[in-house]
């Protein structure tokens, strides 16, 4: 039990000296682990924007901590409030390359009865760990449907224009 109190108590003392002395947490720029808020849009290379926060709230994410794509956490560091800055992300740092074992072609026998299976059709399969996997349908045969489990942005380059709103 001293041993625990020594060390808070130490603990208290080195930060009320830090604070004494001026020293504080830079929020000046934004760092991995700190909280920011962004205004982004996301275009693909032909210019088709596939996601924006325009007339929404902004995105919030702590930095470096995986919730975002790789590319985008490092695009926010060293960003200030009131930034814009514009960032291509190449496929590897986003959602990666094409993965061509998630992509089965499937008997339509397998299907949900009722299902009329379409090109561009969104599903949803269990694994047999019990993950809910998307998947689309990418072919339809008279016997056979092909579907892709991998992202609908895996093997694109983004790029991303990016307004530093808030750093915590």
């Amino acid at each position: 039990m001293k041993k625990r109190l020594v060390i808070r108590l130490g603990i208290f003392i080195l930060g009320g000296i830090l604070l004494m002395s001026g020293c504080k947490p830079n929020l000046d720029q934004a760092a991995n682990g700190n909280v920011v808020k962004v205004d982004y849009t996301g275009k693909l290379a032909d210019g088709t924007v596939f996601d924006s926060s325009t007339g929404k709230e902004p995105l919030e994410f702590t930095v470096g901590a995986g919730q975002m794509i790789p590319g985008f956490d490092k695009a926010v560091v060293g960003m200030r409030v009131g930034d814009t800055k514009t960032v291509t992300i190449p496929a590897d740092e986003a959602y990666g390359k094409p993965d061509s074992n998630l992509v089965h072609i499937v008997p339509k026998s397998d299907m949900p009865e009722g299902l009329v299976p379409m090109i561009g059709q969104k599903l949803q399969a269990m694994d047999n760990s019990g993950r809910v996997q998307n998947f689309v349908i990418t072919a339809v045969t008279d016997t056979t449907v092909t579907v892709d489990g991998n992202h609908e942005l895996a093997g694109k380059d983004l790029t991303f224009e990016i307004t530093m709103r808030s750093i915590k």
